[in-house]
């Protein structure tokens, strides 16, 4: 059984995109509208910085076509703190301030950590604890995306699989010191693509594309898949993930 495999790139609003991506003439209280329609996801990063109202996920989730999902980037009050066991109130702001709104349009939470966060089991499980499994009636799946060496570890593997959740595969060719853990810990799979280039109109070569796509279905056989293409060359992710979504169209 093959499962979903939804691509896209990090959020909808970028200047460059305009006449690149977005056609000429295109309002920009459009591009969301006609983002979801070229893509099957977009994560929303925003989140990151700050909150937004419930009336702006109502919005986000009427814009969008039957089928698309959002993923959503959460809040860095959460993640970069040095005890991060102790951020109970951080987590309750950024999750009740609407996402359930999304509906089944809301995909995976990616819990993004600073470089200079390390690994500490007794902390990371503590962590791991307040990741509610459903809000609102709704499931709730989360994503770890850590960017430090130390979590290249068994223990790390087996804590994550534990509660669940996925560990982000980020490929950056820029931080090599970043580990690239590709480890099966939840029934979805969870991607950040970096390496994009401006030299390149699809951003990345044609095997390499083919690379990417080969990877996906393999995850694909063992459940979900979402798959971002992120910071790079920008301005080419949009292109980069139309030709993946048409690779595996085939």
């Amino acid at each position: 059984m093959t499962h979903p495999i939804h691509i896209g790139v990090g959020g909808w609003t970028f200047e460059p995109w305009r006449r690149v991506f977005y056609p000429e003439g295109l309002v920009q209280k459009r591009e969301l509208e006609f983002a979801s329609r070229a893509l099957t996801s977009i994560e929303i990063n925003g989140t990151y910085y700050s909150t937004f109202k419930p009336d702006s996920w109502m919005k986000w989730r009427d814009e969008t076509p039957d089928g698309f999902v959002f993923s959503v980037k959460a809040s860095r009050y959460c993640t970069n703190r040095k005890v991060l066991s102790e951020g109970k109130d951080s987590f309750d702001r950024f999750l009740d301030q609407g996402l359930t709104a999304l509906g089944d349009k809301l995909g995976p939470i990616n819990w993004q950590f600073m470089a200079t966060k390390t690994f500490d089991a007794e902390d990371f499980e503590g962590f791991l604890k307040l990741l509610p499994t459903e809000k609102d009636g709704l499931r709730l799946r989360h994503a770890l995306e850590v960017r430090n060496a130390s979590f290249d570890t068994q223990q790390f593997y087996d804590l994550a699989a534990k509660y669940g959740c996925a560990i982000v595969y980020a490929e950056d060719d820029e931080a090599p010191e970043w580990p690239r853990i590709d480890q099966k810990t939840s029934d979805f799979r969870y991607a950040r693509l970096m390496s994009s280039r401006e030299d390149e109109p699809a951003g990345l070569t044609d095997p390499e594309l083919n690379a990417v796509a080969t990877r996906a279905r393999d995850w694909a056989r063992r459940g979900e898949v979402f798959a971002y293409f992120i910071s790079g060359a920008k301005v080419r992710n949009p292109a980069a993930a139309q030709a993946l979504i048409e690779r595996l169209s085939k």
